[in-house]
């Protein structure tokens, strides 16, 4: 891909991950041809994340710390109003996502697409985690997946991906509301009742175990399911 003459805004919320956020930050700034600004918001980590970071301040456009910890949705939601780029991705703190993946994404940004998500279960050899947790994750995320294409007239593989790409103007016209991990069926929820397309693309996902600092669970599962019927039924 030629250079992106357009900006990419760079949303990465993060609670304790001293041991990824070095090299996930390292992975971003050496990425060329893309015109990009790094938005991180530091929801309140006590594990020497913070201090990792304001060693890298100086290339990092925007660096925001929340005084306490209040979810990834909330992080998210302080991010949006920074905003100065004419496209928006999602970035966790850790390593599960690669940042390289952008390209991709960015491609069918540029062919016309609004929304781009990044599907870990498309495409041969895409998952690469070999941990139990993560794939029994990737099987929980499957059923939501259905309930969500069921609920909002969707043909998505991975609704709750964290790879999602969005034109600026369309991220910044929606009103978030959740604080934790619901803040992924929010935004897809409300993405198809504004009946926007989400384009698909396979990306690489390396799954991290509970040991290695994973943090979404069983309940943040739940709180999920009942997040896709509030916001597609009564809210």
């Amino acid at each position: 891909m030629s250079k992106f003459n357009k900006k990419l805004s760079i949303i990465i919320p993060v609670y304790n991950e001293k041991k990824t956020i070095q090299k996930i930050l390292k992975k971003i700034y050496k990425l060329k041809n893309i015109n990009k600004e790094i938005i991180v918001v530091n929801d309140a980590s006590n594990d020497g994340t913070k201090e990792i970071l304001y060693t890298n301040k100086k290339k990092i456009t925007h660096l925001i710390d929340h005084k306490r910890n209040y979810g990834k949705g909330a992080a998210i939601r302080t991010a949006q109003k920074l905003i100065n780029g004419d496209v928006v991705v999602i970035q966790d703190g850790d390593l599960e996502y690669d940042p390289s993946d952008y390209i991709r994404l960015l491609r069918e940004i540029t062919k016309g697409y609004n929304v781009v998500y990044g599907s870990r279960v498309l495409g041969k050899s895409r998952y690469l985690s070999k941990n139990f947790s993560s794939k029994l994750r990737i099987f929980y995320n499957h059923i939501l997946t259905i309930i969500s294409n069921t609920l909002n007239s969707q043909h998505l593989t991975d609704a709750h991906t964290c790879y999602k790409m969005f034109k600026s103007d369309i991220f910044l016209n929606i009103d978030l509301r959740e604080k934790g991990f619901s803040f992924c069926p929010e935004i897809t929820t409300k993405i198809g009742l504004k009946n926007i397309k989400i384009k698909e693309i396979p990306i690489k996902y390396y799954g991290r175990s509970y040991e290695e600092g994973k943090k979404i669970n069983f309940i943040d599962g739940i709180k999920a399911l009942l997040t896709l019927i509030k916001y597609r039924f009564f809210a």
